[in-house]
């Protein structure tokens, strides 16, 4: 039932994340930032998980007020999108943000400038993707649920830690959801510890999950916080 996220394994060669995660799941939701960051399928067809993409996210900002960035943006999860489309996976989305107070009406208008031209690509690509709520950080877009009109149209991945750093895990538990992040912390800072080790009530997020179809991945920052999250999800669904 429950897909792992390869942030677990962040800091090891892509090929090694994938030889343990495809041992304990059948999903693996690839992060395609950093050492995992990849440029063909090529290297996860060996494998025979299915897969959802965590698309760039650290050096791109689909929001950015500057035209030539937006752009260059799109393209990168563009090509993020192709490659998606040949691995039959869905892409989850950052939804961007803004440098300066004074900007933000304007990446607001850059970001739904993006979000069209990503729906076109997804099309044409034949896959879905989902915008990411963010956690307590400054200028970023998609904090709260009350945001979600003003953005447009989007199917919406939740991250549950995220959504608590903010304090409205229950207001987002309400929306539609298409695609879930699993992962525990204190309210205060984005630990992406194991379930259980922070103040997430996972019996809501787990009904949600299960009323409205989505994926759930869990995306806990070690491979042993995976396995223990594994271990008292699963207990949680059986009980």
């Amino acid at each position: 039932m429950f897909g792992i996220s390869s942030f677990c394994l962040h800091h090891e060669p892509l090929d090694v994340a994938l030889d343990r995660l495809s041992a304990v799941t059948d999903l693996v939701e690839v992060m395609d930032d950093g050492a995992h960051y990849f440029e063909s399928t090529e290297p996860l067809e060996s494998y025979s998980c299915r897969y959802a993409v965590h698309a760039p996210s650290r050096s791109i900002n689909i929001a950015s007020i500057h035209e030539p960035i937006r752009k260059a943006s799109v393209e990168v999860i563009g090509n993020c999108f192709s490659m998606a489309g040949e691995l039959s996976a869905d892409v989850v989305v950052h939804p961007g943000y803004f440098a300066w107070k004074e900007e933000q009406e304007k990446a607001l208008r850059q970001f739904r400038k993006s979000l069209a031209e990503l729906n076109a690509l997804a099309e044409e690509c034949s896959i879905q993707f989902y915008i990411e709520n963010m956690g307590n950080w400054d200028y970023f877009f998609l904090k709260s649920p009350d945001e979600i009109d003003h953005l447009g149209e989007f199917g919406l991945a939740l991250d549950v830690g995220h959504a608590n750093l903010n304090h409205c895990l229950d207001e987002f538990l309400c929306l539609p959801l298409c695609h879930v992040h699993l992962h525990d912390n204190n309210g205060i800072d984005d630990s992406h510890a194991p379930v259980g080790h922070g103040s997430i009530d996972f019996g809501p997020v787990l009904r949600a999950v299960e009323e409205n179809n989505a994926t759930p991945i869990i995306e806990v920052g070690t491979f042993e916080g995976v396995l223990e999250s594994l271990d008292v999800l699963s207990r949680m669904t059986c009980g």
